[in-house]
C-alpha cells in the first residue's frame, strides 16, 4: 500500500500538472512502506505532472492529512518537505475542524484558489 494524490484536490490534479523541471512546480508527498511500490508510485506523480516527495513510511503519512501544512496547499518540493515536517500531529484535528466550519459556512462561493489560500493560512505554523 502507497499512499499517494491524496494531498491535492482534483483540480490540482487536472490542471495544476506541469512538465519535470519547470520551475515553481507543484509537489506531491508519496508515503509508503514498500520501497517498490512508492517508486512506482513516485514515477505516477512525475508523470502526472508534480514533484513527487518521500513522506516517509505510511505509519507517518498523518502528515499529509486534512488539517496539516502539506494538505491542499500546493507547494514546491521545499516548501512541501518542510511543511511535512512541521506537521504537528495534536494540533491537526483541530486545525481540520475550523478548516471544515470555514469552508462549510463559506458555502460554494469560494473559488480553489481560495480554497488552497485559507488551507495555506489556517495550517501555518504558529
Amino acid at each position: 500500500m502507497v499512499k499517494a494524490f491524496n494531498a491535492a484536490p482534483a483540480y490540482t490534479q487536472a490542471k495544476r500538472g506541469k512538465p519535470s523541471g519547470t520551475l515553481g512546480r507543484i509537489a506531491l508527498p508519496v508515503a509508503g512502506d514498500d520501497a517498490r511500490g512508492k517508486t512506482i508510485a513516485m514515477q505516477l506523480v512525475d508523470d502526472a505532472g508534480f514533484d513527487p516527495v518521500d513522506a516517509g513510511r505510511l505509519a507517518d503519512s498523518w502528515r499529509q492529512q486534512p488539517g496539516t501544512p502539506a494538505y491542499c496547499t500546493e507547494l514546491t518540493r521545499d516548501e512541501l518537505q518542510k511543511a511535512l515536517a512541521q506537521a504537528d500531529k495534536d494540533m491537526a484535528p483541530q486545525q481540520r475542524e475550523t478548516l471544515i466550519k470555514y469552508f462549510f459556512e463559506s458555502g460554494a462561493t469560494l473559488s480553489h484558489d481560495d480554497v488552497i489560500a485559507k488551507n495555506l493560512a489556517g495550517t501555518a505554523p504558529k
